[in-house]
């Protein structure tokens, strides 16, 4: 008799521990349930202290630790709170971004562009490598949250510093792939189209910006909750072990076009 194949454990990282930033809404929120449902023990990071505290208090899976990815010493205390709380860190989530103000290029000053970049892409690259010694004892995975405004532009929207800061986090993406290949890192990315969230909940609330999305989405909707859970859990899990250096886009089809 043969042994039935099964595939449960592919999805499933009981046991493994996992950081995420920006987790105190939106995507980020989401992406904490999602690997704590899948058996994950999570480090929830995120300015705001006080919701991070309610989902701490709501789920004894997750611990709490205010943190700005931009600050250094923040980083390094985020880092510290996971291995000494859990032991390990087996998977990074860099889900914290900025979209910044919205405008044309020429009246974006180079503060506003560099705040931009500094939280979407240098904290990223920052995090990733405070919290690789302990990726490496894990053999453990990186999943930095991109966008398809990434490989294409934001028009009729102006968002230059943010199209520019995610085509950034693909590029490093792929080197630190490449580098850390050797040490059992895995570096991929999550490139998501629109989704409701906090951050495009003036955009997607506006009847006819809403129209016009759904309009030059081939699939004719923006995306639903849920409908990142499988790639997220794809690339921070099992299933994807031979899986380095990839964008995996969730977009019903803008970047088809």
């Amino acid at each position: 008799m043969h042994t039935p194949l099964t595939t449960d454990h592919l999805f499933r990282l009981d046991g493994k521990v996992a950081i995420v930033t920006g987790a105190s809404s939106g995507l980020g929120l989401r992406f904490v349930r999602v690997l704590t449902g899948a058996g994950a023990r999570i480090v929830a990071a995120a300015r705001r202290g006080d919701r991070l505290a309610a989902l701490a208090d709501a789920n004894r899976l997750v611990t709490a630790v205010e943190c700005d990815v931009t600050d250094a010493d923040d980083r390094a205390r985020l880092v510290a709170v996971a291995a000494e709380k859990t032991g390990s860190i087996d998977v990074l989530v860099n889900n914290a971004g900025t979209a910044g103000s919205a405008g044309p290029a020429e009246t974006t000053g180079p503060e506003a562009f560099d705040e931009v970049l500094a939280t979407n892409l240098s904290a990223a690259f920052a995090l990733s490598v405070a919290a690789f010694p302990a990726l490496v004892v894990s053999g453990g995975s990186v999943v930095n949250v991109s966008s398809v405004l990434a490989r294409v532009a934001s028009s009729p929207f102006n968002q230059a510093a943010y199209c520019a800061s995610k085509a950034g986090l693909e590029g490093l993406t792929r080197q630190l792939a490449v580098e850390w290949a050797d040490r059992r890192v895995r570096v991929n990315a999550l490139a998501p189209g629109y989704f409701s969230t906090e951050s495009t909940a003036q955009l997607l609330g506006e009847e006819r910006s809403r129209a016009w999305l759904e309009r030059n989405t081939p699939l004719g909707r923006t995306g639903e909750e849920g409908e990142l859970d499988g790639a997220l859990l794809f690339l921070a899990g099992p299933a994807s072990t031979f899986v380095t250096g990839t964008v995996i886009t969730v977009d019903g089809g803008w970047t088809a076009r």
